[in-house]
């Protein structure tokens, strides 16, 4: 393989890796409102020659490159967040900014730049005969993944019948190469109370006074989760509360609040649940402790509703998965740093659920996710295009190998 070759046809499609993002940042495209920015990626999909490009039943867009039996994948979510406080922002956040080395506006690393990269990468791959015979790539922008991580790869593995052999997840990685990550799950807490008079609140039983013991005991919970060596510690997080009452002079007759749970290796939604079940607080007042469901139409109008749970994943470092992608980026780049990441992504169900192998290395970093000023760098989409390049044929030749 001539990896100094597919270096310099990467860096030769920066100017149009630079135009393809720089069109998909301009289209709004929030969670379930994803279409525009759908039929972007579809005319450039077709335009560098992908054999076959489908849009599924939910919204998401498939493009092939090969034929064989073995298929390899490479996903970007392509929803956004939405802009938060405008007066945050130092730039139209649609319209983004261009300099020489960075590319600004909502979604430039959470993670428009994944798809941009895979579908260049795919491009350069074709083109230099990199894709064995039998293996078919496949480069999946994938929808409602901001909402419900997963949602997407749960409709494809289980409605479109794909199961790839593995799947690079394109999420930013710093320029690192990610192996795992926690997973997560959102909790109900409510507690009922009595409504009366705010005159004369003895008469009630003030639902939100409850809750506030609740709280003090969620909150010091945290503390004593389980720890993971590799993926860390278990943490939680009150991040809604909810309250009933028939009117500001009247004593609360309900209490709810949602935690935001991310689950280390080790634990379960059932272990999470039941923690806060035996909460001396939560016992005391019979609060109900619960999963949320999800069930928001996709951009179709398909509905294809789940719990909001999201399994904890961790690939081995010496699975030939991981050991094709840090191979690519040695042979060109380096040794790269092998880390998890922090936040959550659609190999909460690829891996999590359907126990396909999952490698992660991305455009961007981290902490530009749900960023105001949100920007990625020219140079992260043309090294991540020439690192997805080369992977197939490594992992082929790998396989070959050891077979």
């Amino acid at each position: 393989m001539d990896f100094a070759k597919i270096k310099e046809a990467a860096e030769g499609y920066k100017d149009d890796m630079t135009r393809f993002l720089r069109d998909l940042i301009r289209i709004p495209g929030e969670s379930t409102q994803e279409e525009g920015v759908i039929r972007r990626i579809e005319e450039e999909m077709k335009k560098v020659g992908f054999d076959r490009v489908e849009i599924d039943g939910m919204g998401n867009i498939l493009g092939y490159m090969g034929t064989g039996d073995t298929i390899i994948g490479y996903d970007a979510h392509i929803d956004t967040v939405g802009l938060g406080e405008m007066s945050n922002w130092t730039f139209d956040p649609y319209e983004g900014f261009e300099t020489d080395e960075e590319i600004g506006g909502r979604g430039a690393s959470d993670q428009l730049g994944g798809i941009v990269s895979g579908v260049y990468g795919a491009k350069i791959m074709k083109e230099q005969g990199l894709i064995p015979d039998s293996i078919t790539v496949l480069v999946t922008g994938t929808v409602q993944e901001e909402d419900c991580d997963g949602l997407c790869w749960q409709y494809i593995v289980n409605e479109d019948k794909i199961r790839p052999e593995f799947v690079v997840i394109t999420e930013p990685t710093d320029g690192n190469i990610y192996r795992g990550q926690r997973g997560r799950m959102e909790i109900r807490v409510e507690v009922k109370g009595v409504s009366c008079h705010g005159s004369a609140p003895e008469r009630g039983d003030n639902a939100i006074y409850k809750m506030a013991d609740i709280l003090q005991e969620v909150r010091d919970l945290n503390d004593k989760l389980h720890y993971d060596p590799f993926l860390g510690k278990g943490t939680l997080a009150v991040s809604e509360i909810f309250f009933n009452s028939p009117s500001r002079c009247a004593v609360a007759d309900m209490a709810a609040i949602s935690i935001d749970r991310r689950l280390t290796d080790g634990e379960t939604w059932e272990s999470a649940l039941e923690e806060i079940r035996e909460l001396p607080a939560v016992k005391k007042y019979g609060a109900e402790v619960s999963m949320y469901k999800y069930a928001r139409p996709s951009w179709t109008g398909l509905e294809y509703p789940t719990e909001c749970f999201f399994p904890t994943w961790v690939l081995p470092e010496n699975h030939a998965a991981a050991e094709a992608v840090v191979d690519a980026y040695k042979a060109m780049y380096g040794t790269p740093k092998v880390d998890k990441w922090t936040f959550s992504t659609n190999a909460v169900s690829i891996m999590g659920r359907f126990d396909i192998p999952c490698i992660g290395f991305g455009p961007g970093k981290e902490a530009q996710a749900h960023a105001p000023n949100e920007k990625t760098w020219k140079e992260d989409l043309v090294r991540c295009a020439a690192v997805y390049a080369a992977v197939p044929a490594l992992y082929a030749k790998d396989a070959a190998s050891e077979g």
